[in-house]
């Protein structure tokens, strides 16, 4: 008999309740071809604020992963949360599954808001798209942050014994159970402490909600991850970029992160290594996440304090001069 409440339906909805009461919409954009994307977006786009963009990894939406982060960082942010395609509400009925087309597909929803620049943060797969954007649209992305995203992997590196898993087929039937027994090897894989038991009736509603639709495609997302994939092939971005790994990830193992950090230069990357920590830092360690992210995003030079921002207001409507605000 199918059960009559489900915890993870229930679950999505105060997430959406949760982006809704933070200042953000749920926003959907035809972008043509076939493909039609899904934004949190904010309900007035500030323009004396920067923009960031947080791009979700394979997994649950993007509500899920980002939930913890987005009121910390909408009074500083003009915040946009999509779903990539096949996540979420956005899809295509294109046959690329690159992440360079996702890239694109994000940038035109951009262009559909209005969004000239941004900052832009990826989590494992998001981090993919992430650093596509930024070697696609150099002049539209100025500071990339990449959260346990193996994008210097190559496809060799599978055969090299470098992961838990032997091949894209499997990792993809892992990345996206379809039993509770595969459900807890995702767990087992992506937490340094996974929990100790799940019950089969809430990985069969995790499984029910999260991982049924699309799921062809998903796989095809994965493949297309490693088929082919070469080191040497890697755009080099030049823009400011930060990395947060865990020491313990399983699923793209740190000398990934160091890979791509003498790739791009000490001089344009850094590299932040949490202790005790595997590839879901952002359920494991959200606060220190958070740290890292704020210490490299939120810098003088980039946002003025928010007792500034109101000077300047003032100073615009001509009830202080200028050096009035200098004295504050």
């Amino acid at each position: 008999m199918a059960s009559c409440f489900s915890y993870v339906s229930s679950r999505n909805k105060c997430y959406q309740y949760s982006f809704s009461r933070a200042g953000l919409r749920s926003s959907t954009s035809d972008l043509g071809d076939g493909t039609v994307f899904h934004c949190w977006i904010p309900l007035t786009h500030i323009h004396t604020k920067p923009t960031l963009l947080l791009l979700h990894g394979i997994g649950a939406n993007a509500m899920w992963q980002w939930d913890r982060f987005i009121d910390r960082f909408i009074p500083r942010f003009n915040v946009y949360v999509p779903d990539l395609i096949f996540f979420g509400d956005s899809y295509t009925t294109r046959p690329d599954r690159s992440e360079s087309f996702q890239a694109t597909c994000v940038m035109k929803a951009m262009d559909a808001y209005g969004v000239r620049t941004m900052t832009v943060a990826g989590l494992s797969y998001g981090g993919f798209v992430a650093y596509s954007l930024a070697a696609q649209f150099k002049e539209r992305v100025d500071r990339v942050v990449l959260i346990c995203a193996g994008v210097a992997l190559e496809e060799k590196d599978s055969e090299d014994g470098m992961f838990k898993v032997k091949s894209p087929e499997e990792a993809a039937a892992v990345l996206f159970p379809q039993s509770p027994s595969m459900l807890r090897r995702l767990l087992q894989l992506s937490f340094y402490k996974p929990p100790i038991w799940i019950p089969s009736c809430f990985a069969m509603d995790y499984i029910h909600v999260m991982c049924k639709d699309y799921l062809q495609e998903r796989k095809e997302l994965v493949e297309a991850l490693h088929k082919g994939r070469r080191f040497a092939n890697l755009p080099k971005i030049t823009q400011p970029t930060l990395m947060i790994w865990g020491e313990e990830d399983q699923v793209f193992p740190v000398e990934l992160a160091h890979r791509l950090k003498r790739y791009l230069g000490e001089d344009r990357a850094q590299l932040v290594l949490l202790k005790k920590t595997g590839h879901a830092i952002n359920e494991e360690k959200p606060k220190e996440m958070y740290k890292h992210m704020k210490s490299f995003l939120c810098t003088d030079a980039m946002i003025p304090p928010n007792h500034q921002i109101n000077a300047k207001r003032l100073m615009l409507a001509n009830l202080i001069s200028p050096d009035q605000q200098i004295n504050k």
